[in-house]
C-alpha cells in the first residue's frame, strides 16, 4: 500500500518534468522571435502565422488524443509524443524560411504536443482522487518554472550562440526524458476490450455540450487560452523594443513576475480548493471566475504603463489571480465528466479553446503596427472580464445538478 502512494507521486514527478519541457520547447521560440525574425527576414504578419498555425495543428489534432487517450495506454501517448515534439523541435533549428518554420515548429511541434495534454492530466487524475486539485496545482508549477526558465535560457543561449542552437539543446533534452519515461511511466487503468467499445468520441462530444458546467468552462477557457497565447508570444518582443532590453533580459523579465506569483498562488488555490470542494463543489467555478476578473486591471496596467516598475506590478497581478482559474480547470471538468470519458473530455476542451485562442498572436501581429502592442495586450483584459463572468453564472446555476448527475453516473 506505501509503494502505491509513494508511487503516485512519482508519476507527478515524472509528469512534472514531461510538462516543463513541453512548455520550455513551447517558449523557446516566443524568446529568440526577434532573431529568428532579423535572421530571416520575416514580418511580423509571418511571425503571428507560425505561431496561429502551431496552436490550431495543435487545436486540431487534440480531439483525436483525447479519444486516443481513452482508449489505450495513456503511457505510451505521452511517451511517443514528447519524443515526437522534442525531436521537431531540434529540427526547428533547421529551418531557413517561412515555410519550413511552419512545418517543423507549427505542424511538427504543434502537432507532436497534441497528443501530450490530454493523456497527461487523464494520466494523473487516475492516480490523485481525494488530492486531485492539490496535484493539478503543484503539476501546474511545472508550467510558470518552465516558462521563467526557458525565457532566460532560449534568451542567453540565443544571444551567445545563436537562436539555432537554443532549438538543438532543448529538444535533445526533451528526447532524454521521454527514455525515462519508458523505463518509470506506468498506467495505472488499462480500458479493457468491453470498456473500449463502449467509448464514443460523439458521445464524449455530446456529454461536453449537454452539461452546462462543462460547456461554460469551455467558453471560459478559450478567453483563457487567447488572453495566455497573445502574451505569451508577444510580451518579450514587447519589452524588448519599448524598453530596450537585452534579448535574454526580455525573455525573463516578460515571463518571472508573472509565473513566479502563479507558483505562489496556485499552490494556495489548490490547497483549499480540495478543501472547499468536500463541501461544495462548485466553488471551485466561482474561484475561477473572480480570478480571472481579479486579472484584467494587473493586464491593463502591464500592457499601457510608461514605467517599467508598473509594467511588473501588472505581471505579477496578471500571474497571480489567473493561478486560481489554473488550479481548478481540470478539477472542475472530471467532476462532471463520467470517468471514461476524462480524455476525450480534455481533448474537446482543449481542441475548442485553442482554435480560439491560436487566433491571438495573429491578431496581435495585424494590431502592431497600426495601435501598437500596448494598445493590443490592454485589450486582452476585456476577454477575460467576460470569461470570468460566464464562469459566475455556471457557479450560480449549474454546477451542483451536473456533479450530481455525474455522481450517480459512477455509482451506476
Amino acid at each position: 500500500m506505501k509503494n502505491k502512494i509513494d508511487y503516485k507521486w512519482e508519476v507527478l514527478a515524472l509528469l512534472w518534468v514531461a510538462f516543463f519541457l513541453n512548455q520550455a520547447d513551447r517558449q523557446v521560440f516566443n524568446v529568440v522571435l526577434p532573431l529568428i525574425k532579423a535572421d530571416l527576414d520575416l514580418t511580423d504578419v509571418q511571425i503571428g502565422l507560425i505561431a496561429t498555425v502551431f496552436n490550431l495543428a495543435f487545436a486540431v489534432l487534440v480531439p483525436l488524443s483525447g479519444y486516443i487517450g481513452d482508449l489505450y495506454s495513456r503511457k505510451w501517448i505521452i511517451v511517443v509524443s514528447i519524443l515526437f515534439w522534442s525531436i521537431a523541435t531540434m529540427f526547428t533549428g533547421l529551418s531557413n524560411g517561412l515555410i519550413m518554420l511552419v512545418l517543423t515548429r507549427s505542424i511538427a511541434t504543434g502537432g507532436g504536443e497534441a497528443f501530450f495534454a490530454p493523456a497527461n492530466f487523464a494520466l494523473l487524475a487516475n492516480y490523485h482522487k481525494n488530492t486531485r486539485a492539490f496535484a493539478m496545482s503543484v503539476h501546474q508549477t511545472s508550467y510558470y518554472i518552465g516558462i521563467i526558465v526557458s525565457s532566460y535560457l532560449a534568451g542567453y543561449i540565443g544571444q551567445l550562440y545563436g537562436w539555432r542552437n537554443a532549438f538543438y539543446i532543448f529538444g535533445g533534452v526533451g528526447v532524454i526524458h521521454g527514455l525515462v519515461l519508458i523505463f518509470r511511466l506506468k498506467d495505472k487503468v488499462k480500458p479493457d476490450k468491453k470498456e473500449k467499445q463502449g467509448i464514443s468520441f460523439w458521445e464524449a462530444v455530446r456529454i461536453v455540450f449537454n452539461t452546462p458546467t462543462a460547456l461554460l468552462l469551455t467558453m471560459a477557457f478559450c478567453g483563457l487560452v487567447f488572453v495566455l497565447v497573445g502574451y505569451l508570444t508577444w510580451t518579450p518582443t514587447y519589452l524588448f523594443e519599448k524598453f530596450d532590453m537585452s534579448l535574454s533580459m526580455a525573455g525573463f523579465n516578460s515571463m518571472f513576475y508573472t509565473h513566479l506569483m502563479a507558483f505562489i498562488g496556485i499552490l494556495i488555490a489548490g490547497k483549499y480548493s480540495d478543501k472547499i470542494a468536500q463541501k461544495q463543489p462548485g466553488k471551485r467555478l466561482l474561484m475561477q471566475g473572480l480570478g480571472l476578473i481579479s486579472a484584467a486591471p494587473f493586464i491593463v496596467l502591464m500592457g499601457n504603463s510608461e514605467i517599467l516598475l508598473m509594467v511588473y506590478i501588472g505581471l505579477a497581478g496578471f500571474g497571480f489571480a489567473r493561478a486560481f482559474f489554473d488550479a481548478n480547470t481540470y478539477a472542475i471538468l472530471y467532476d462532471v465528466i463520467p470517468e471514461k470519458y476524462h480524455s476525450s473530455a480534455s481533448g474537446i476542451m482543449i481542441t475548442i479553446g485553442f482554435a480560439v485562442g491560436s487566433t491571438a498572436p495573429l491578431i496581435l501581429g495585424y494590431m502592431k503596427p497600426l495601435l501598437g502592442l500596448s494598445f493590443g495586450i490592454s485589450l486582452l483584459a476585456v476577454i477575460w472580464v467576460i470569461s470570468g463572468i460566464l464562469l459566475i453564472i455556471a457557479y450560480k446555476y449549474f454546477f451542483d445538478e451536473d456533479y450530481a448527475r455525474n455522481q450517480d453516473q459512477l455509482i451506476t
